[in-house]
């Protein structure tokens, strides 16, 4: 099969990005990710299918509308106190209700797309790239859990003259990552905690896989400019010797760079819509410890 006829499932192609690479970019979010963890921004991204939602202010509401309830037949979707609610242990992921709502209110988290329709939409931005010096990231999720798809991606868009960067979790074979970063033109490479007992508790899964595919990576790479990324969460990673830990632990090479990435709640309302609850509710990062915290990590 061609590279551009290709199929996987994406969630989200988010243009004009200037944080996910070099200069602007388009990020593609591919669905899977074989983490929990507790703080995900993007909850939408963690199931490898397409997942039902839905965003109660944007609802009709029953008397106006209430469409999606002629059409869901397994109780997910029901009326209380004249308010329509989801149950999401009753979904069964048909999306009668996505195609039958007219406001948005119901609707799914991923569709298939080929390889072409991608790049289709990417190209889009050619110009800003050409500027820039930016292109295409991929993310999610993490992207190689599809990764027959994210390779044509990288195969494809590195033979269309396009800059290609993907942000990986790290934990999956270590031959997906040797192949992508074949077409690669940055790799950013995150590294939650150095702690496997943690890193089990808080992430479902230990960091033994993800280090040493890191340090495979390093050896097999080592002019791939590698930025590593350490997301700073309150009760997690937030101590100076969780930092310290990682900060020896990454090379000291020039084409490495290591920075710290602030705790935000931006992706808490997509729990809700998902009917999941939010593991971190009410926790909120220390400035002023994340500011001594990225001085020890330069």
């Amino acid at each position: 099969m061609l590279d551009t006829q290709v199929q996987g499932i994406v969630f989200n192609i988010q243009k004009f990005s200037v944080h996910d690479g070099v200069g602007i970019r388009t990020l593609v979010f591919l669905k899977g990710c074989p983490l929990r963890c507790r703080w995900c921004s993007n909850p939408e991204s963690q199931k490898a299918t397409p997942e039902h939602a839905f965003n109660p202010t944007r609802c009709l509401t029953a008397k106006v509308c209430g469409r999606c309830l002629n059409v869901c037949t397994t109780g997910a979707l029901s009326l209380v106190n004249e308010l329509i609610c989801f149950d999401s242990r009753k979904c069964q992921q048909c999306f009668a209700c996505v195609r039958a709502c007219p406001s948005g209110a119901e609707s799914a988290y991923g569709e298939c797309m080929s390889v072409e329709q991608v790049l289709s939409k990417v190209e889009q931005d050619g110009v800003f790239y050409n500027r820039s010096g930016g292109g295409m990231t991929l993310s999610g999720g993490e992207a190689l859990m599809q990764h027959e798809f994210a390779l044509a991606l990288l195969r494809e868009a590195r033979h269309r003259h396009i800059n290609t960067c993907i942000e990986t979790c790290g934990h999956y074979p270590y031959e997906h990552l040797h192949t992508a970063c074949m077409y690669l033109d940055k790799l950013i490479f995150d590294i939650k905690s150095l702690n496997p007992a943690r890193h089990k508790e808080w992430i479902g899964v230990d960091n033994a896989r993800i280090l040493e595919n890191f340090a495979r990576v390093c050896e097999d790479f080592p002019q791939l400019p590698i930025r590593v990324r350490t997301p700073v969460i309150p009760g997690f990673n937030d101590t100076d010797d969780d930092i310290q830990a990682i900060r020896e632990f990454v090379p000291r090479r020039p084409n490495i760079e290591y920075e710290l990435l602030a705790y935000h709640r931006m992706g808490q309302p997509k729990y809700a819509y998902l009917g999941r609850p939010y593991a971190l509710e009410g926790i909120v990062l220390d400035e002023g410890r994340l500011e001594r915290l990225k001085i020890l990590a330069r």
